[in-house]
């Protein structure tokens, strides 16, 4: 059993048990390490503690050494190697570690073992929980946004699926050569109906013929000097097993001793040609091998990884001073913040947002439970599948649409072959449209496609003669006179993600949503402002997607410690919006 007092000693009501007067009456009494230490006094620290047998030395404080990495990190210090040497020469640092200056070995055991997700997660909504407590927060309404980190991994050590997938095709077709002479090995010299040996088959892999058809029209393109097309489409690896070179090496083999040719080594020693086409199997397969393995470790919701950090994508930075875009190994990181707090953050490999909303907002329910009623995010959280989440959770949607920007054009209002610019009616329970010539466009029938976790339904609506209609040039898409005249209007709606949409505009239109854009673009782009510019974090110092996350959090936990360091000091208030201003 853990000695918990051994750890709790650390603090004795309000003050700690080791008390350096004259390091305390050196510093102002503003100091946010003051601030830091009435929260840690609040917390409950019985995870931590779990990570500990008890057995054996008792090493540093992990309260303490939770504090010291905290107050680092509300300081804007993330190497360890400089939390090191504050603890030797910095009061603060002295004065919250006892003295004890530990070393970085310490630092690194204790977050990288010690220090868990689920744990530091635990001790950040513990903080959250009392800045509820005081009314700063009230955890009803979140404000989301994301932004790309560097990875601290060499750029130059990157894999690409379009990349894998080209080799893979010259790889096959080599193999598929090897299996030809193999077979006319066996045909040539009696080995087949010798030793009961059959033809070997190529093997199929499914995703392989668009891999091919991309490469002939890139290499068409290459002679007109167009831009080259992605080839990143996803293959069944699964089915291309290297067992199936092994099979037919294992048989070469059997052959050789059977039949005595050696298999000879070294200059001067010339090789059969059945030991030729063994080795040139054997390279296959191994070559085989290491481009399943990157197809792996990539999976199908990535396009590529680095070498040195295998959970980081490339992504596209907008950091260049001439605003030109850099392609670097990163992670997509995203907060949730509250009247300036950090509720959540989330680091995510995904180059979009469309994914991260979710877990964001699930994060938060498994946490404080049914609370959050409302979630304000930009055009990058729009899709079916967040709203419907949303919605299903009683949660108000205030997430701007994609095409907000494009509906206040008259090019959108006045597009007569769109749906949202046709009247409706409803005759006997029979719900229809109405065209631009007035033409009824009935129910055709229902389509369902099965998408990443819930089903789309599509409703089909079409016109049964569209014959003498002046209006096909604008109702009907790339209409062209000669091969369209006897074509008829048909649309498909899904009219479960248009009424989504609609509820969310008309919120962030609403006084309030507008508002709620206001927030968030104060809130969660100041804080990525102070993260990149004035803190300079743009580049991870831990590498995998779990010690970055513990990294960025801590480094969260700091900035809500300093924010709440403020609001005790009446720095700053609660932000309610903008005031009208009088005039005189």
């Amino acid at each position: 059993m853990t000695n918990n007092n051994y750890y709790n000693e650390f603090f004795e009501f309000g003050q700690q048990k080791i008390n350096f007067n004259f390091y305390e009456l050196s510093l102002p009494d503003d100091d946010p390490v003051f601030t830091l230490k009435k929260v840690m006094e609040e917390m409950d620290f019985t995870a931590l503690f779990a990570q500990y047998s008890g057995k054996g030395k008792h090493g540093f404080n992990p309260i303490m050494k939770y504090g010291v990495l905290t107050y680092a990190n509300m300081r804007g210090v993330r190497e360890i190697d400089r939390i090191v040497e504050l603890c030797k020469r910095d009061l603060a640092f002295i004065w919250l570690s006892q003295g004890t200056q530990p070393k970085r070995d310490a630092f690194y055991d204790f977050i990288n073992k010690k220090l868990t997700p689920e744990i530091l997660d635990d001790l950040n909504y513990q903080l959250l929980r009392l800045l509820k407590k005081e009314g700063l927060i009230t955890l009803e309404s979140l404000f989301i946004d994301g932004t790309k980190i560097e990875a601290n991994a060499n750029r130059y050590t990157f894999v690409w699926r379009g990349t894998l997938n080209y080799h893979l095709v010259g790889l096959l077709d080599n193999i598929e050569s090897l299996y030809q002479k193999y077979n006319e090995l066996l045909e040539e010299n009696g080995y087949g109906e010798k030793y009961g040996l059959g033809n070997a088959r190529m093997f199929f892999i499914e995703g392989m013929d668009k891999v091919r058809a991309v490469i002939e029209k890139n290499r068409k393109r290459k002679l007109t000097k167009h831009k080259k097309l992605s080839n990143n489409t996803i293959i069944e690896i699964d089915n291309c097993s290297p067992l199936d070179l092994l099979k037919v090496q294992k048989n070469l083999m059997r052959i050789a001793e059977n039949e005595g040719i050696p298999f000879v080594s070294g200059k001067g020693k010339k090789k059969s040609e059945l030991q030729k086409l063994y080795e040139e199997l054997d390279a296959c397969g191994n070559k085989l091998m290491e481009y399943k393995e990157c197809f792996e470790v990539m999976g199908k919701e990535r396009n590529s990884y680095s070498k040195t950090d295998l959970e980081a994508t490339f992504m596209r930075m907008k950091e260049d001073h001439m605003k030109n875009g850099q392609l670097k190994a990163a992670y997509n990181v995203q907060i949730a913040v509250e009247n300036y707090f950090i509720v959540h953050a989330y680091v995510s490999n995904d180059r979009t947002d469309y994914n991260t909303l979710i877990p964001v907002v699930q994060k938060h329910i498994h946490a404080f439970g049914e609370v959050l009623k409302e979630t304000t995010a930009d055009s990058g959280y729009c899709s079916e599948k967040n709203l419907l989440f949303l919605k299903e959770h009683n949660i108000e949607s205030y997430i701007k649409l994609q095409d907000h920007e494009q509906r206040k054009t008259r090019a959108y209002k006045e597009d007569i072959g769109k749906y949202y610019n046709m009247t409706t009616q409803i005759f006997e329970d029979e719900h229809f449209y109405i065209c631009h010539d007035g033409r009824e466009l009935r129910h055709i029938r229902t389509e369902e496609k099965e998408m990443d976790g819930y089903t789309q339904t599509l409703e089909v609506y079409g016109c049964a003669d569209c014959s003498g209609c002046e209006h096909k040039a604008r109702c009907l898409y790339r209409y062209h006179p000669e091969k369209d005249a006897d074509k008829n209007k048909v649309m498909k709606i899904n009219e479960r993600w248009e009424a989504l949409k609609e509820s969310s505009h008309a919120n962030i239109q609403s006084e309030k949503g507008i508002l709620n854009r206001q927030i968030r673009s104060i809130q969660t782009e100041g804080h990525f402002g102070d993260i990149k510019e004035n803190d300079d974090f743009r580049r991870f110092n831990h590498r995998t997607a779990d010690k970055v996350y513990k990294e960025f959090l801590l480094y969260a936990i700091g900035r809500n410690i300093n924010k709440y360091h403020r609001f005790l000091c009446n720095k700053i208030q609660k932000f309610e919006g903008k005031k009208e201003e009088t005039v005189a």
